[in-house]
C-alpha cells in the first residue's frame, strides 16, 4: 500500500497533480480545495498522503490503478469517511471536495443540506445521504473542534507515524488503541522511520511481542 509520495510538483490541473522523483513522474488525483496550494508549490518538493484505488471504465472492462493524494493526513482520513457514503465514489468525491475539509465537516455536523448542495456534483439526495451517514462521525474535523477538545491530536506523531496510524485504523483497529500502540512503539524503536515499519512495530506491541 502506497501511503505517501514525495517529489517535485511539476504539473497541476483542476483534478490532478504530477510528482516527479528520480526520473519517475506519477499522476495523483487531488481534491479541488488542494489545487491552489499545490499550484503555489509548483517546482518545489512536496509530500502527498495517498490512497490506492482500482478504477473501472463504464463498460466494466479495463481496470486502471489510481492514486488519490492529500496535502494533510487528516484530509485523507476525512476522505475515507466521505467515500463510505453510498453513491459517493472516487471521482465524485474528488470533485465534490472543492471546499476545505473543516468547512464541509461543519456543514455535515450541523445538518446544513443547503451548503452541501453547493459542492460540485452534490444534489439534494446526495446531501441528505451524506448527513444521514456521516453526522456524528466527522466532528473531529469540523470548524471549532479545537475549542471543545475533540480535534485530532497529531502533534505528538510524525508524518510516518500518522500514515501508519491510518493504515491501522483502515484495517479495523480502534484509533485510540492504535495511537497507544504507536506511542509505545516509538519508545521502544525511536529509530523507525517508514510507515510500514511503524505498522509492524505497533502490531508487535499489540500482540505483546514487545514490552
Amino acid at each position: 500500500m502506497i501511503v505517501r509520495l514525495t517529489g517535485t510538483v511539476i504539473e497541476v490541473t483542476e483534478d490532478s497533480a504530477v510528482l516527479e522523483r528520480d526520473g519517475v513522474a506519477r499522476e495523483i488525483l487531488i481534491p479541488g480545495f488542494a489545487v491552489g496550494e499545490l499550484t503555489a508549490n509548483r517546482g518545489l518538493e512536496m509530500s502527498l498522503h495517498t490512497m490506492e484505488f482500482i478504477e473501472a471504465n463504464q463498460s466494466g472492462g479495463n481496470m486502471t490503478p489510481r492514486l488519490a493524494g492529500f496535502v494533510h493526513s487528516e484530509d485523507r482520513i476525512f476522505f475515507r469517511h466521505f467515500i463510505s457514503v453510498k453513491g459517493i465514489g472516487l471521482r465524485k468525491a474528488m470533485r465534490a471536495l472543492a471546499e476545505p475539509i473543516r468547512r464541509i465537516a461543519d456543514w455535515i455536523e450541523r445538518g446544513d443540506k443547503k451548503s452541501l448542495t453547493t459542492l460540485p456534483g452534490i444534489g439534494n439526495r446526495a446531501a441528505e445521504m451524506i448527513i444521514a451517514e456521516l453526522k456524528g462521525k466527522v466532528q473531529d474535523f469540523a470548524i471549532g473542534a479545537e475549542s471543545n477538545g475533540s480535534a485530532i491530536d497529531t502533534a505528538r506523531f510524525t508524518d510516518s507515524q500518522r500514515d501508519a496510524l491510518e493504515v491501522l485504523t483502515a484495517w479495523g483497529d480502534p484509533r485510540q488503541d492504535a495511537e497507544r500502540w504507536l506511542e509505545r512503539a516509538a519508545q521502544l524503536h525511536p529509530d523507525t522511520t517508514v510507515p510500514e515499519d511503524w505498522v509492524k512495530a505497533a502490531y508487535r506491541v499489540k500482540i505483546g511481542a514487545d514490552g
